[in-house]
């Protein structure tokens, strides 16, 4: 029945017809068809916005991997983290012999 309805909502909101031409020849009541078109049609500046939204979540979500490893990167070498904590073996990250710098960003 949902499907009649929507139908008949299209009819007027998307192809333009008036409503009491559809009411005509759908068999039913004009209020009936307003009713349905209140219940089932979204105003066009709602649909702009939410496709829009979409389009902008679908930036972001594509996007998301790269930020956060430029993050990664930028963490560990400002010396904020320890870069050698991830790797299996931290205790082969120990300072660079000479330099008086260790790979973590500290001093020796």
């Amino acid at each position: 029945m949902d499907e009649f309805k929507r139908e008949t909502v299209a009819q007027v909101v998307d192809r333009g017809y008036l409503v009491a031409e559809v009411s005509a020849k759908a068999g039913v009541s004009t209020k009936s068809l307003y009713t349905w078109k209140a219940q089932f049609s979204q105003p066009r500046k709602q649909i702009i916005e939410t496709t829009e939204q979409t389009a902008e979540i679908r930036r972001s979500k594509k996007e998301l991997p790269r930020v956060s490893e430029e993050h990664d990167i930028l963490y560990n070498r400002s010396g904020l983290g320890p870069a050698c904590a991830q790797q299996k073996h931290p205790e082969l990250c120990c300072a660079i012999k000479g330099s008086g710098r260790s790979l973590i960003g500290g001093l020796s």
